[in-house]
């Protein structure tokens, strides 16, 4: 059987991207991963920041954001404009040539609005297509993509999306084609028994221990939306998953890593 190559997926989140110094560190450790690599990040607590400077409160129901209309021009301001080319700009002078996608360009991601009878999100799409043929032309050429939480309909709409949902449908995407590692990097050790406990790291979770934990309310919120996509994304190709701050990049016994 045919070694596939390696590519590192990682998505950084959290309170890394509002953190100059916690993001520069964080680049400059991701330039020096080795083999093909793509980031995708977030960006909410600036997106908050910015719509409340504007005069706009944002909404949340169980930890996702409901996206209207102004609160949508916030999100592509702030994703695919101003955190995606200062991510872009940081790695290009870390020597890491990279560039800055949103799913609109190359028509690498589409999505459909999400449909939920009881919560109208607004625009807020849920992944059908990955363009992975275009994602690895861009590989071969030794291109890091940088992928906001942006994507788009096909119909000229453009919607905000999860950027945990972006990273596990890339992941998937590629994975017969390459030898997947999925990192989700934030300012947390791993995923905590006790969210008060810095130090409460599950060194291993597999799916009956997050059921368990689930069921009685240990892992909530948040979390949960993470962990379903780490599931989807073992049982559709991907080799690895890890769950950390920015020290998982070089060594994975420091996070959580994440089993079926």
């Amino acid at each position: 059987m045919e070694n596939k190559p390696s590519l590192s997926i990682v998505k950084i989140g959290g309170n890394v991207i509002d953190n100059e110094q916690l993001l520069s560190e964080f680049l400059t450790d991701f330039s020096e991963l080795e083999g093909h690599k793509i980031l995708v990040h977030g960006g909410g607590k600036k997106a908050s920041e910015i719509a409340e400077k504007l005069g706009l409160k944002p909404s949340f129901s169980n930890g996702r954001r409901i996206t209207d209309k102004a609160m949508l021009d916030v999100a592509v301001m702030t994703y695919s404009g101003l955190l995606n080319k200062q991510i872009v700009a940081k790695l290009q002078q870390l020597g890491t040539n990279s560039m800055g996608f949103s799913g609109a360009d190359g028509n690498l991601i589409q999505s459909e609005k999400r449909k939920n009878m009881e919560i109208d999100f607004g625009y807020v799409g849920d992944v059908i297509h990955v363009n992975n043929k275009l994602i690895s032309a861009l590989l071969l050429q030794n291109c890091l993509p940088v992928f906001s939480a942006i994507t788009h309909d096909g119909k000229g709409q453009l919607l905000n999306t999860n950027a945990d949902t972006i990273a596990a449908e890339i992941a998937i995407s590629l994975s017969k084609e390459y030898d997947v590692e999925l990192i989700y990097c934030f300012e947390k050790k791993g995923v905590l028994l006790d969210p008060e406990e810095e130090n409460s790291v599950i060194e291993v979770l597999d799916f009956e221990k997050y059921e368990i934990l689930k069921n009685d309310q240990t892992i909530h919120s948040g979390m949960l939306p993470k962990l379903e996509n780490c599931f989807k994304s073992l049982n559709n190709g991907v080799h690895t998953i890890v769950i950390g701050n920015q020290k998982a990049l070089k060594n994975k016994a420091t996070a959580t890593q994440i089993k079926l």
